[in-house]
C-alpha cells in the first residue's frame, strides 16, 4: 500500500470515529424533536334551581321488589375529558464532518495540492447529493399562483414572477390574499363564525346555546358540551312540547298538561321551558338516571273547542336540557277517563318529511293533527289523502285539508277534520325540520263502541321508517292473562305498495296510492307486516265496552324492528289503576326490567321474536328502566274504568333506505 493510501485510510478511520458518536447524541441530533399535541379538559356547571310547581320523582329508579309473577306477566318494582401531557425533551446537539466537502490528502507534507489527473496514487474522497448535481426545480407555470410567507406571487413561466404583493391579513392558495382560510372557524361570542369558501369573510353558522349546556370551541370547529354531536335516537336535549285537542271539561284544574323528562345520564340535568321569548317557570334540576314531571299551562286555542283549523304563534313549549334526556307529554297528567301520552322526538332528529295517522272525526268530535316548526319561515305544505277530505278550512288550509302555510319558530299549526273526514295517509312537507303529532280529540274505536278517549301521538319522519314492523295487543286488565283487541292501520308511503302478513290478515294487500292504508278489524293476534316499500303502523286500544276489559281508547306507532335499542328510561304515572311495558325481543334475549330478569316470553309466530307483558309497581316514583343484551322494543300503557294511555317508551332514529 503507497503512503498516499494509508495517509487517506487514517482520515477515513478519522471521520469514521467522529460521526459513530454515542447513541444518545446520535439519535439527539439526527431523530424526531419529540414535540406532541397538547390536550385539556372542558368542563360545563350549572347553579341549582327549586320550584314548586315541579315534581322530581327521585334520584333514579327505586330499588326493586323481588319479582312477583302476575297472571300473564311480572311485576316489578319502580325505579372528560382526559388529557394528554406533551413530550418536550432537551434536545442534545452534535457536531460531525461535513461528509458532502470534498477532502484531498498528499504524502507529501510540502506539498499543498495535487493534481489528480496526473498523479493517479492521489485518491479524492468526496460526496454530492442529487440537489447539487441538478439543475433545480423547473419554474412553475405561468400566471400560477404561489404563496411565499404572507406574499402573494403570480409566476411568470421562467422561473420569475410577473408580480407580488404582501398580504393584509395571510395568503392562501390557490385564492392568493384572503381574508380567512376557508371552512376556518372563529368564535365570537356563543356564536360559531365559519369563514366562507372563497375566503372573503365569516358567516355566523350555529349558535352554542348555554340551554343546552354548550359553549364555542374554535379549536374543535364548533359547539362543545354534552349535548354536542348527538346520536340519531329518542334521547336529545331540545324538544317542542304541544297542547293538542282536548274535552274542555278535561283540561285544567286537576288535570294539568305536563311533560316527563327522564334523565338518561349520571349528571344532574337542566331543564328550562320557554314559550316565545318568555321562560315558564324556573330551571328545574333533575338527578342523573331519574325523572322530573313539569307541569305546563293549557293553551286554549290548541285545545278549546272542536274547530277550526288555527295556527297558534308561539304555540309549543321550548324544552331544553344542558344533559341528554328523553320527554314524554301527558294530556292530561292525571289518570282519568280521556287521557293519552306522547313520546317527543328531539329536534335533532326531525326532517321536513312526514306521513299522518290520526282518526276519523266523530260528531261533533275532530281527528287532527299539529305541525310545529323549529326555525323561522318555515313553508310547510299539506297534502290530503286521496286529493282531499272533509277538513274545517283556516289558517291557509282549504276545506280539503290541502295548503301551503309559513311558520316561525314555536309556532303550531293544528289541522282538525270535518264531517265525515279522516286526516289518516296525510302527508306533510317543509323546507326546514317540522314536528308533527297526530291524534282525536275524543273517539270511540270501533266507532259506535262506549266510550270515547283522546288520542295523540308524535309521527316518525318519513325517513326513519322501515318495510317490517311486528304487531302485538295489550293486556286486557283485571284479568291480565288475557289480551285487549286492538285496530291496526297500516299506511303507505309510496305508491303501490304490496303488504304481506305472518300470519295472514284478511285485508286488502295492495296500496294503491301514497297515503292509502289497510284497517285490521278488532282482533288480539300478534303478527308481523312487511311491505315492499316504507310503511307507517298504528295501533288503536279498543273502547272499554267491546268486551276486553278495563281502559278506553289509546294510541301508539309501531317501532320498526330495525329501530329497536339495548336500553330505554321511561315513566309510567303512578296514579294509574294498572302500568305495563311490553317488551318485543328476539328469542333467548336476556331482558331486565328495573334491575329484576323477565320471563314468561311467548313466541310471536315463526317470526324469531317473543312477547312479555311486564307489570310496573305503583309504589315507586314511575322512574322505571329497560336493558337487555339483544335489542329490543318496548311500549308503555296504563289503565284506569274507562281510560288509558299508550306510547313507543323509545326507538332509535337512524334513516333507513328505501
Amino acid at each position: 500500500m503507497s503512503a498516499k493510501l494509508r495517509n487517506n485510510s487514517r482520515v477515513a478511520a478519522t471521520i469514521l470515529a467522529r460521526c459513530v458518536a454515542p447513541a444518545v447524541l446520535l439519535l439527539a441530533a439526527c431523530g424526531d424533536d419529540g414535540s406532541g399535541p397538547t390536550g385539556g379538559t372542558t368542563s360545563v356547571s350549572g347553579a341549582t334551581f327549586t320550584d314548586p310547581g315541579v315534581t322530581i320523582t327521585g334520584d333514579g329508579p327505586t330499588t326493586a321488589p323481588t319479582s312477583t309473577t302476575d297472571i300473564g306477566g311480572t311485576e316489578v318494582g319502580g325505579t372528560g375529558t382526559g388529557t394528554t401531557s406533551p413530550v418536550d425533551p432537551s434536545a442534545g446537539t452534535s457536531t460531525g464532518p461535513d461528509l458532502t466537502t470534498s477532502t484531498t490528502v498528499s504524502s507529501d507534507p510540502s506539498s499543498t495540492s495535487t493534481d489528480p489527473s496526473t498523479d493517479p496514487d492521489t485518491t479524492s474522497s468526496s460526496s454530492t447529493t442529487d440537489a447539487e448535481s441538478s439543475t433545480g426545480p423547473a419554474p412553475c407555470p405561468e400566471d400560477e399562483l404561489v404563496c411565499e410567507g404572507n406574499t402573494e406571487k403570480i409566476c411568470d413561466g421562467l422561473g420569475g414572477f410577473k408580480s407580488e404583493e404582501v398580504c393584509e391579513k395571510q395568503c392562501y392558495e390557490p385564492l392568493g390574499c384572503v381574508e380567512c382560510v376557508p371552512d376556518s372557524v372563529l368564535c365570537e361570542g356563543q356564536t360559531v363564525q365559519v369563514c366562507k369558501p372563497d375566503g372573503s369573510g365569516y358567516i355566523a353558522g350555529d349558535t352554542c346555546d348555554p340551554l343546552l349546556g354548550l359553549s364555542c370551541n374554535a379549536n374543535l370547529g364548533g359547539c362543545e358540551g354534552a349535548c354536542a354531536n348527538l346520536g340519531s335516537s329518542y334521547i336529545g336535549c331540545e324538544y317542542y312540547a304541544v297542547v293538542t285537542q282536548q274535552l274542555d271539561v278535561y283540561a285544567g284544574g286537576a288535570n294539568p298538561f305536563a311533560i316527563a323528562v327522564a334523565n338518561s345520564t349520571a349528571e344532574v340535568a337542566t331543564v328550562v321551558v320557554h314559550r316565545g321569548a318568555n321562560q315558564v317557570g324556573q330551571p328545574v334540576m333533575i338527578p342523573g338516571n331519574s325523572v322530573g314531571v313539569i307541569q305546563l299551562p293549557w293553551i286554549q286555542q290548541l285545545y278549546g273547542g272542536t274547530g277550526p283549523t288555527v295556527m297558534v304563534a308561539d304555540g309549543a313549549y321550548r324544552v331544553r336540557s344542558t344533559r341528554p334526556v328523553t320527554v314524554y307529554q301527558f294530556n292530561p297528567l292525571n289518570a282519568d277517563v280521556t287521557n293519552d301520552a306522547s313520546l317527543l322526538l328531539p329536534v335533532n332528529t326531525w326532517t321536513g318529511n312526514y306521513l299522518v295517522a290520526a282518526w276519523q272525526h266523530w260528531n261533533p268530535y275532530p281527528g287532527f293533527y299539529s305541525v310545529t316548526a323549529r326555525q323561522d319561515g318555515t313553508q310547510v305544505t299539506l297534502k290530503a289523502p286521496k286529493g282531499g277530505v272533509p277538513t274545517q278550512a283556516g289558517a291557509g288550509v282549504n276545506a280539503q285539508g290541502n295548503g301551503v302555510v309559513m311558520l316561525n319558530e314555536g309556532d303550531v299549526l293544528q289541522v282538525v277534520t270535518g264531517n265525515g273526514g279522516d286526516l289518516t295517509g296525510s302527508i306533510v312537507t317543509a323546507d326546514k325540520p317540522v314536528q308533527v303529532l297526530g291524534g282525536h280529540d275524543c273517539t270511540q274505536v270501533p266507532i259506535g263502541t262506549a266510550a270515547c278517549d283522546h288520542l295523540e301521538e308524535a309521527m316518525f319522519p318519513i325517513e326513519v321508517l322501515a318495510k317490517e314492523y311486528i304487531v302485538v295487543p295489550p293486556v286486557q286488565v283485571p284479568n291480565n292473562n288475557l289480551e285487549k283487541a286492538v285496530r291496526v292501520r297500516v299506511v303507505a308511503s309510496e305508491p303501490n305498495t304490496t303488504l304481506t302478513f305472518e300470519p295472514d290478515q284478511p285485508v286488502n294487500k295492495v296500496l294503491a296510492m301514497a297515503g292509502d292504508f289497510v284497517e285490521i278489524p278488532n282482533t288480539t293476534a300478534k303478527f308481523v307486516v312487511k311491505a315492499d316499500k316504507k310503511i307507517l303502523v298504528a295501533e288503536y286500544m279498543v273502547g272499554q265496552d267491546a268486551g276486553f276489559g278495563t281502559s278506553d281508547p289509546a294510541y301508539i306507532l309501531a317501532v320498526p324492528t330495525a329501530q329497536y335499542r339495548n336500553s330505554y328510561l321511561f315513566y309510567a304515572q303512578t296514579g294509574w289503576q294498572q302500568n305495563f311495558v311490553d317488551i318485543i325481543a328476539p328469542m333467548g334475549a336476556a331482558v331486565q326490567v328495573d334491575g329484576v330478569a323477565v320471563g314468561g316470553f311467548t313466541p310471536i309466530g315463526a317470526s324469531g321474536f317473543s312477547l312479555a307483558h311486564v307489570k310496573l309497581s305503583n309504589a315507586g316514583n314511575g322512574s322505571h328502566n329497560v336493558t337487555s343484551d339483544l335489542k329490543v322494543g318496548i311500549s308503555v300503557y296504563g289503565v284506569v274504568s274507562y281510560g288509558s294511555y299508550w306510547y313507543a317508551g323509545g326507538l332509535d332514529l337512524d334513516t333507513i333506505p328505501q
